[in-house]
């Protein structure tokens, strides 16, 4: 059946430059080529096989009327990861790169159906094309497959996929600069090229597999065993991660649990650290929220005191948290809190007159007072 939806997508491209769903990216039609080499994992379908060999063409100039997607002039050095975490369902797709904005081109995911890291000499197109294959229900494997052999600059091209039901496809060319290679295990793949080490890769799968925790924590570890392992041969500038829920809402910003991209830092591994951190401490304090619209008040104390907790510099966490304790009739425990917060941010007091009229705190002069109040203690 999948075949027959490949064939269906391929003729929609060759019908002419056609808009892929769920991205504003468009689309011209590929050149026909062959497949090269496609890696797989843990594939259900008979006769996806873990490897499609070919005879590749030599590239040729493009005509107006069939234009292949442009290949990036210089390469996008790049270790990546793709996954799926198999209690949960989410998928995920994180990356590092001596390259600005590495995130707006290699990393793509979307809720339900699939990931994608495209790289090395850089097709965009991988990602949101790949993404509606998988979306129609064609293994990532077959998918990667197809579109590799529509895909005349496949040879410097390095593309992951995962699908929903953690299926990977990967392809490494051959003319992908080295140390360059991949690695495959159950539910991810680890890709990288213009390493200094051709054990990178290895090291990322290792970490991987052997570290506990949840989706991003494991692909963190992997990005940082792949720069301990020494990483682009150039050194850092960029990376992002993104995230998305095993099943799709229909609402694609409630659907990306994390999507974060350092743009240009000396340090981007150790700042998507940061900010991982960061994200999973708003995300407490959204559940905080959501608990309070239900006035489940223990419910949001226990979301804003585990956001707290992971991110006790931040005063913005533990001021909301004392604003939820007033709401809920809980004062006395909201006091010290705002005590803390104006010691270290005294304008924050001058907020809190602000919020009865915005219905977050009572219209009650008193009560306002004695909260004003803490900032002189």
């Amino acid at each position: 059946m999948w075949r027959i939806l490949i064939g269906i997508f391929l003729a929609s491209l060759c019908a002419g430059s056609t808009a892929v769903q769920g991205s504003d990216v468009t689309t011209p039609r590929p050149v026909g080529a062959k497949a090269d080499e496609v890696a797989t994992q843990n594939s259900a379908h008979a006769g996806v096989s873990a490897e499609v060999k070919s005879n590749p063409e030599k590239a040729r100039p493009s005509t107006a009327e069939s234009l292949p997607t442009r290949v990036a002039s210089r390469p996008v050095a790049t270790y990546s990861i793709v996954a799926r975490d198999p209690e949960t369902g989410e998928l995920g797709v994180a990356v590092q790169s001596h390259w600005f904005s590495v995130g707006s081109i290699v990393s793509w995911a979307e809720a339900g159906v699939g990931a994608v890291a495209t790289q090395s000499f850089v097709d965009p197109s991988y990602g949101p094309k790949g993404l509606a294959m998988m979306r129609m229900g064609i293994p990532a494997p077959a998918a990667l497959a197809a579109l590799l052999a529509q895909d005349e600059g496949r040879e410097v091209r390095q593309v992951a996929f995962i699908d929903a039901e953690g299926r990977v496809g990967v392809h490494t060319g051959s003319k992908c600069i080295a140390a360059a290679g991949h690695r495959t295990g159950a539910n991810y793949s680890v890709q990288a090229n213009l390493m200094d080490k051709p054990t990178v890769w290895e090291a990322m799968a290792r970490a991987f597999e052997n570290t506990k925790g949840d989706l991003a924590e494991r692909m963190l570890a992997a990005l940082e065993a792949a720069e301990a392992e020494g990483g682009d041969i150039r050194g850092r500038q960029s990376a992002a991660m993104v995230i998305v829920k095993a099943k799709s809402t229909g609402r694609p910003w409630a659907d990306r649990l994390i999507d974060l991209r350092i743009e240009d830092h000396p340090d981007p591994l150790g700042e998507l650290r940061r900010l991982v951190r960061v994200n999973r401490a708003y995300n407490h304090m959204n559940a905080g929220d959501l608990c309070a619209e239900r006035r489940d008040w223990d419910c949001a104390s226990r979301e804003y005191a585990a956001a707290e907790k992971l991110l006790p510099e931040m005063a913005e966490v533990t001021f909301w948290h004392a604003v939820t304790l007033v709401t809920g009739g809980r004062v006395e425990q909201a006091l010290p809190l705002f005590r803390h917060v104006f010691a270290r941010e005294p304008k924050w007091a001058e907020l809190v007159g602000r919020l009865p009229a915005a219905g977050l705190l009572p219209d009650d002069a008193a009560l306002l007072a004695r909260i004003r109040a803490q900032a002189r203690q």
